[in-house]
Order: C-alpha cells, then sequence, then structure tokens
C-alpha cells in the first residue's frame, strides 16, 4: 500500500482524537467554565454540527481545486479550530471554536477517500479506504484515553493544544507524502454539477443506509457506560478501559472489512450489518457477566467498522460523477446516525425498558438498514436489466438499419 496513506491515518488520528475526547472531559470543562454538565454537552452536538454542515458545503466549494491542496487546507482549519479551543475565555467561544473544527471533518474523510481509492488498483480500493479509517479506530483505542488522562492532569486546554500538535504533523505528512495533483476534469461540472450528482436514488439510498446502519451502533454506544455499571457490575474507573476494548474491535473490523469489501462489498455490507444486529440482540444476555460484557463491547465495536468501508466506497460509486461530495456526505450522514442513535436509545431509556434497552432499539435500527440496503440491491439489479435490455435492443436493431442504409 501506498507511503501516502499513512498521512491520511495521521489526520484521521487528529480528527477521531478531537471528535470522542470531549466526552471524557465535560465534567472538567464544566467546572472551569462554571456551567452544568448538559450546558457542556452543547459542546459536543457543535462539533457534530459543524460536520454536518462542513462535509458537504467544503467538498462542494473545493471541488475545483487540487485535492492535495483541499487536505491541507482542511487541516490547517483544523488546527486552527482546536487552538481556539485551547484559548477559548469563555462558553459561548469554546462553543463557537468546537464547530469550526468540526467543518473540516466529514470533507477532509471525504477528499481523503478518493485520494486513497486513486493511489491503488480497483482490486484494493476498500482496503486503502479502511487504512485511512484505521487513524480513527485507533484514535479510540490510543488517542482518546491519553487525551482525556492529559486533560485530567494538564487541565481540558493542554488536550486541545495536543491535538492541535498532532494536526500540524498532519499537515508536514501530507505535505510530503501525498503526490502533487491538479483540479480533475470530472471537477469542471462545476458546483450545480456537483449537487445534481447527489439527486440519484441510490445514492440516497446508500446514504439512508450508513444512517440507519451507524444509527444502530450509536443507540448502543452512547449509552454503553450505565450498561456496564448498572447492568453488568464495573466500577466506573474500569469503563475507560473497557471503551479502549471498543476501539480495538473497531480497528479489527475496519481491517477485515476493508479486505473483505474488496471481494464482494455487497455481501460485506449485508454481513456486516446482520452482525450488527446479532450482536445487540444478544447484549441485554452479555451484560450479565463481567466478561461477556467486555467481550461484547469489543464485539460492538468490531461488527459496526466493518461497514465502515464498504458503505464509504459505495457512495463513492453511486456518485461518480462527485466522489468527493458524495464522500463527504456519508460523514455528514455518520454524524446524523451518531445524533439520532442516541436520540432513539435515549427514547428507549426513558420509557422504563430497562438500562440494556437502547441495544435493543439498536437492533431494530440495523434491521432497518439492512431493509434499505435490501432496497438499494433491488434498484441496482432493475437498472442493470433495464440497461441489458436496451443494449440487446440496440443490437438487434443495428443489423437492419445498416441494411437499410446500404440499399
Amino acid at each position: 500500500m501506498p507511503l501516502a496513506l499513512l498521512a491520511l491515518a495521521v489526520g484521521a488520528f487528529g480528527i477521531g482524537t478531537t471528535e470522542f475526547v470531549m466526552m471524557g472531559l465535560l465534567p472538567d470543562v464544566a467546572d472551569d467554565l462554571h456551567i452544568s454538565i448538559p450546558a457542556a454537552g452543547h459542546l459536543v452536538s457543535a462539533y457534530a454540527l459543524g460536520v454536518v454542515i462542513g462535509a458537504p458545503l467544503l467538498a462542494a466549494l473545493t471541488a475545483r481545486m487540487s485535492r492535495r491542496t483541499v487536505l491541507i487546507a482542511l487541516m490547517a482549519l483544523f488546527v486552527a479550530g482546536n487552538a481556539l479551543s485551547a484559548f477559548a475565555p469563555g462558553n459561548d467561544s469554546l462553543l463557537a471554536a468546537r464547530f469550526l473544527s468540526g467543518l473540516p471533518h466529514g470533507a477532509f474523510f471525504g477528499v481523503g477517500a478518493v485520494v486513497a481509492t486513486a493511489m491503488v488498483p480497483p482490486e484494493r480500493k476498500a482496503r486503502s479506504v479502511s487504512l485511512m479509517f484505521l487513524g480513527l479506530t485507533v484514535a479510540n483505542v490510543a488517542g482518546v484515553p491519553v487525551a482525556t488522562l492529559m486533560g485530567q492532569h494538564l487541565g481540558w486546554r493542554a488536550t486541545f493544544l495536543g491535538v492541535s500538535v498532532i494536526g500540524l504533523a498532519a499537515i508536514a505528512s501530507l505535505a510530503l507524502l501525498i503526490p502533487h495533483d491538479r483540479a480533475h476534469a470530472a471537477s469542471a461540472v462545476g458546483l450545480r454539477g456537483e449537487l445534481a450528482a447527489l439527486r440519484s436514488l441510490p445514492v440516497w439510498l446508500a446514504l439512508g443506509t450508513t444512517v440507519a446502519g451507524f444509527g444502530a451502533l450509536f443507540a448502543a454506544y452512547s449509552y454503553v457506560t450505565p450498561m456496564l455499571t448498572d447492568a453488568a457490575g464495573y466500577a466506573e474507573s474500569n469503563v475507560t478501559l473497557l471503551l479502549a476494548l471498543f476501539g480495538v474491535g473497531a480497528t479489527a473490523g475496519n481491517l477485515l472489512g476493508g479486505r473483505l469489501a474488496d471481494h464482494s462489498l455487497r455481501r460485506t455490507l449485508f454481513g456486516g450489518l446482520a452482525s450488527l444486529g446479532l450482536v445487540l440482540v444478544l447484549f441485554p444476555l452479555l451484560m450479565r457477566a463481567q466478561w461477556s460484557a467486555a467481550l461484547a463491547v469489543a464485539l460492538l465495536g468490531m461488527a459496526a467498522f466493518i461497514t465502515g468501508s464498504p458503505l464509504q466506497l459505495m457512495v463513492m460509486e453511486k456518485a461518480a460523477a462527485a466522489p468527493s461530495l458524495a464522500s463527504s456526505a456519508n460523514q455528514a450522514a455518520f454524524n446524523l446516525a451518531n445524533a439520532g442513535g442516541a436520540w432513539i436509545g435515549g427514547l428507549a431509556l426513558a420509557a422504563g425498558f430497562g438500562a440494556t434497552s437502547p441495544a435493543l432499539a439498536g437492533a431494530m435500527l440495523a434491521v432497518l438498514g439492512l431493509g434499505v440496503a435490501s432496497v438499494a440491491y433491488a434498484v441496482d439489479r432493475r437498472r442493470a436489466t433495464l440497461s441489458t435490455g436496451r443494449e440487446r435492443l440496440v443490437a438487434l436493431h443495428l443489423p437492419e438499419e445498416s441494411g437499410a442504409l446500404h440499399h
């Protein structure tokens, strides 16, 4: 695999760290800024909102630019957002800085996925995407725990300065390892053409699969801490280590999904969603003992991230005229899944169905994801059948038309 994928992984590592570390720093931030924990929770939402807005917007606006230049510029914006977070004097300015930090997130992964797949043969495209995503999953294993400990011992501002340094390292790596390129012919259609590529039904079905599939993950993962403490009996001090197991599972699933998707993208997607649904159905049973609860957390990460590379690649293929924009839109869909899944899991808890009920709500979302993916498959088959039929009609009429012209 090209060494340039390492530069993309470094950027993904920084992005993954800053995205998830705020959840562990909420008490420290709330105490320092003299706000409530729920108010501090808006900092998580501000970042997610930045991702949802920035992903398609920045990808569309930079469509005519060199992708190498775009990646470096996006990472510079990321560094600026995290540096401003470190020096934010109050809650309002920190909210704005977190929003700014989220803006380049989706576009970086979207453009990065296009760059990654362009550097490898067609049979290795999914693996190249999974190697870029490796930085994101490793962030859950090492980046987030280390950054959380740094924030707890040196202050939360030191965490965002540290993330800024990671961003600077990513900029240096991108400048050194990503090959120079020019604006591509496909982007010459401009903003209107880029947006027109998203009108396709298969693209929206692929995005819908992402929302439902990863919504299933976040319905459960958002409430995994109370599951581990209330249902499995773990002490709160052990939760950070257990969440690292989720990162280990996600890393393994990401690599496995990339390899399998290069052989069969559709089968990998269906298998991953089915596995995710099965793990979530078994969650209440697995949470009855500590050893099986730890296994459940790892299996959740593995099953969910098996689908990461296939979904990213499928969206890019369905919007071949605007792969960067579609790929970035998939990242926006991922964050919508984050918010929507957490909301649905919270509804199950609020209804009094028990500590593990968010997992069962997630299982229903996984089934919904399978349903959307099945519809997408049926649409693809119908379009392929119609296309084949037209080609046969053309082939049948060509000899007659040629003969008529000859006479």
